[in-house]
Protein backbone atom coordinates (compact mmCIF):
# COMPACT_ATOMS: atom_id res chain seq x y z
CA UNK A 1 0.00 0.00 0.00
CA UNK A 2 1.73 3.40 -0.63
CA UNK A 3 2.98 6.05 2.29
CA UNK A 4 -0.10 8.65 0.76
CA UNK A 5 -3.08 5.85 1.15
CA UNK A 6 -1.98 5.40 4.38
CA UNK A 7 -2.45 8.82 5.81
CA UNK A 8 -5.49 8.98 3.99
CA UNK A 9 -7.26 6.09 6.27
CA UNK A 10 -5.49 7.00 9.01
CA UNK A 11 -6.74 10.43 9.15
CA UNK A 12 -10.02 8.97 8.23
CA UNK A 13 -9.59 6.73 10.84
CA UNK A 14 -9.03 9.26 13.51
CA UNK A 15 -11.63 11.29 12.59
CA UNK A 16 -14.10 8.49 13.26
CA UNK A 17 -12.60 7.75 16.35
CA UNK A 18 -12.82 10.87 18.13
CA UNK A 19 -16.39 11.14 16.37
CA UNK A 20 -16.94 8.39 18.62
CA UNK A 21 -15.51 9.56 21.29
CA UNK A 22 -17.92 12.93 21.37
CA UNK A 23 -20.78 10.65 20.59
CA UNK A 24 -20.26 8.81 24.06
CA UNK A 25 -19.21 11.62 25.86
CA UNK A 26 -22.44 13.01 24.94
CA UNK A 27 -24.44 10.28 25.86
CA UNK A 28 -22.84 10.43 29.37
CA UNK A 29 -23.57 13.90 29.54
CA UNK A 30 -27.12 14.34 28.95
CA UNK A 31 -27.51 10.95 30.87
CA UNK A 32 -26.13 12.90 33.87
CA UNK A 33 -28.45 16.29 33.12
CA UNK A 34 -31.41 13.78 32.92
CA UNK A 35 -31.95 14.66 29.36
CA UNK A 36 -33.71 12.87 26.48
CA UNK A 37 -31.40 11.76 23.57
CA UNK A 38 -31.66 13.18 20.19
CA UNK A 39 -29.70 10.93 18.15
CA UNK A 40 -29.89 13.17 15.21
CA UNK A 41 -27.59 16.06 17.16
CA UNK A 42 -25.42 12.91 18.13
CA UNK A 43 -24.45 11.96 14.42
CA UNK A 44 -24.43 15.45 13.65
CA UNK A 45 -21.66 16.24 16.67
CA UNK A 46 -18.74 16.40 14.78
CA UNK A 47 -19.30 17.72 11.34
CA UNK A 48 -20.92 20.42 13.31
CA UNK A 49 -17.64 21.43 15.21
CA UNK A 50 -15.10 21.09 12.30
CA UNK A 51 -17.95 23.14 10.43
CA UNK A 52 -17.78 25.41 13.11
CA UNK A 53 -14.08 25.87 13.77
CA UNK A 54 -13.35 26.57 10.10
CA UNK A 55 -16.14 28.98 10.09
CA UNK A 56 -14.72 30.87 13.09
CA UNK A 57 -10.84 30.74 11.52
CA UNK A 58 -12.41 32.01 8.20
CA UNK A 59 -14.23 35.28 10.12
CA UNK A 60 -12.23 38.54 10.24
CA UNK A 61 -14.13 39.49 13.06
CA UNK A 62 -12.71 36.72 15.10
CA UNK A 63 -9.55 38.12 16.79
CA UNK A 64 -6.57 36.73 14.50
CA UNK A 65 -4.39 35.53 17.65
CA UNK A 66 -8.01 32.92 18.14
CA UNK A 67 -7.93 32.05 14.29
CA UNK A 68 -4.40 30.71 14.82
CA UNK A 69 -5.39 28.33 17.68
CA UNK A 70 -8.52 27.36 15.29
CA UNK A 71 -5.99 26.38 12.46
CA UNK A 72 -3.68 24.53 14.57
CA UNK A 73 -6.69 22.28 16.07
CA UNK A 74 -7.63 21.81 12.08
CA UNK A 75 -3.98 20.71 11.52
CA UNK A 76 -3.40 18.96 14.64
CA UNK A 77 -6.77 16.90 14.06
CA UNK A 78 -6.21 16.05 10.52
CA UNK A 79 -2.46 14.78 11.13
CA UNK A 80 -1.82 11.39 11.97
CA UNK A 81 0.79 11.96 14.75
CA UNK A 82 -0.60 12.94 17.75
CA UNK A 83 0.53 13.17 21.18
CA UNK A 84 -1.13 9.56 21.93
CA UNK A 85 -1.33 7.43 18.88
CA UNK A 86 -4.74 7.30 17.72
CA UNK A 87 -4.79 3.24 17.31
CA UNK A 88 -4.66 2.95 20.85
CA UNK A 89 -8.68 2.09 21.75
CA UNK A 90 -10.34 4.90 23.67
CA UNK A 91 -7.28 7.12 25.03
CA UNK A 92 -5.95 7.53 21.47
CA UNK A 93 -9.28 9.66 20.48
CA UNK A 94 -8.91 11.58 24.09
CA UNK A 95 -6.21 13.49 23.70
CA UNK A 96 -7.99 15.01 20.27
CA UNK A 97 -11.30 15.42 22.30
CA UNK A 98 -9.17 17.44 24.96
CA UNK A 99 -7.27 19.19 22.98
CA UNK A 100 -10.23 20.40 20.70
CA UNK A 101 -11.73 20.95 24.37
CA UNK A 102 -9.98 23.18 25.72
CA UNK A 103 -9.09 25.28 22.09
CA UNK A 104 -12.98 25.82 21.87
CA UNK A 105 -13.00 26.70 25.30
CA UNK A 106 -10.55 29.49 24.25
CA UNK A 107 -12.32 30.66 21.62
CA UNK A 108 -15.69 30.83 23.58
CA UNK A 109 -13.59 33.19 25.93
CA UNK A 110 -11.91 35.40 23.58
CA UNK A 111 -14.05 35.79 20.74
CA UNK A 112 -17.21 35.23 22.62
CA UNK A 113 -20.54 33.20 23.18
CA UNK A 114 -22.94 34.95 19.99
CA UNK A 115 -19.33 34.23 17.71
CA UNK A 116 -19.78 30.49 17.98
CA UNK A 117 -23.23 30.85 18.33
CA UNK A 118 -23.66 32.96 15.13
CA UNK A 119 -21.34 30.20 12.91
CA UNK A 120 -22.75 27.13 14.59
CA UNK A 121 -24.10 25.05 11.74
CA UNK A 122 -26.07 22.63 13.69
CA UNK A 123 -29.43 23.45 15.99
CA UNK A 124 -29.84 25.05 19.21
CA UNK A 125 -29.83 22.04 21.70
CA UNK A 126 -26.68 21.09 19.64
CA UNK A 127 -24.62 24.04 20.84
CA UNK A 128 -26.09 23.60 23.76
CA UNK A 129 -24.76 19.97 23.93
CA UNK A 130 -21.28 21.34 22.82
CA UNK A 131 -21.16 23.30 25.37
CA UNK A 132 -21.62 21.19 28.19
CA UNK A 133 -19.17 19.06 26.61
CA UNK A 134 -16.79 21.45 27.40
CA UNK A 135 -17.63 22.83 30.45
CA UNK A 136 -19.86 25.85 29.79
CA UNK A 137 -23.32 25.36 30.44
CA UNK A 138 -25.91 28.06 29.69
CA UNK A 139 -24.69 29.96 32.95
CA UNK A 140 -20.52 29.55 31.98
CA UNK A 141 -18.63 31.94 30.17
Amino acid sequence: MPDWVAVVLAVLGALVLVWVALIVALVAQHRRLGRELDWREILRLIPDVVRLVRRLAADPSVPWGTRIWLGALLVYLLLPIDLVPDFLPVIGVLDDALIAALVLRYVIRHAGRDAVARHWPGTTAGLEGMLALIGLGASDG
